[in-house]
């Protein structure tokens, strides 16, 4: 269920003031930020967020088609070790 335009994007107010802050100082540091649940808004676009997954801080570089998405979309929690090979499966059972 989308945010009510009403209300507008949700952005963390700590992480809107250091963004904020950067770019009236002209500055380019990364941000770490635990707020994967943050909208993307357009003055955020050329930084770089560092943001958790939970283990570590993931360096996010943000750009102009990522504006609308949440922060947390491109920090995957997850690590896909893979499929089983495959020649050899353990489920199926060989028919005689």
């Amino acid at each position: 269920m989308a945010r009510s335009l009403k209300k507008g994007p949700y952005v963390q107010a700590s992480l809107s003031k250091k963004v904020e802050a950067m770019n009236r100082g002209g500055e380019r540091q990364v941000i770490k930020t635990w707020s994967r649940r943050s909208t993307i808004v357009p003055e955020m676009v050329g930084h770089t967020l560092a943001v958790h997954n939970g283990k570590r801080f993931i360096p996010v570089y943000i750009t102009e088609n990522m504006v609308g998405h949440k922060l947390g979309e491109f920090a995957p929690t997850r690590t896909f070790r893979s499929h089983s090979s495959g020649g050899k499966s353990g489920g199926t059972a060989s028919v005689r």
